[in-house]
């Protein structure tokens, strides 16, 4: 079980997918060493390797979906706890493994374009 804090100093960013298997946990890894972030991943099915919870989600300043699916999941299960975290969605299909170089360039662009 992941333990979240909350620092001033960090931004705490949250990435999800759906099983939590490939997308969202490349993107926390490859974010964990950015200055300034905290980062976690979780997934959104039933069956997610680390499934998203509602303190996930209080915990998150910005929130990293990978599809559109993702979005509509998130704001039905945890509308109520999205009142102050920023909700993206990448645009990133299922169609890359772990640590993909592919999917590590699509992400570094994506997200650090939001990140400055």
């Amino acid at each position: 079980m992941l333990t979240l804090t909350r620092s001033g100093l960090m931004t705490n960013l949250l990435f999800l997918c759906s099983r939590n298997r490939l997308r969202s946990p490349t993107a926390e890894q490859v974010f964990a060493s950015y200055p300034g972030v905290e980062t976690a991943s979780a997934g959104l099915a039933p069956d997610a390797e680390e499934e998203c919870s509602a303190e996930l989600v209080e915990w998150a300043d910005i929130i990293f979906v990978m599809e559109k699916t993702h979005r509509t999941k998130l704001k039905r299960r945890f509308g109520a706890h999205l009142k102050r975290a920023r909700v993206i969605c990448l645009d990133i299909p299922d169609d890359y493994a772990f640590m993909q170089p592919e999917l590590v360039a699509l992400l570094e662009r994506k997200v650090g374009a939001v990140l400055g």
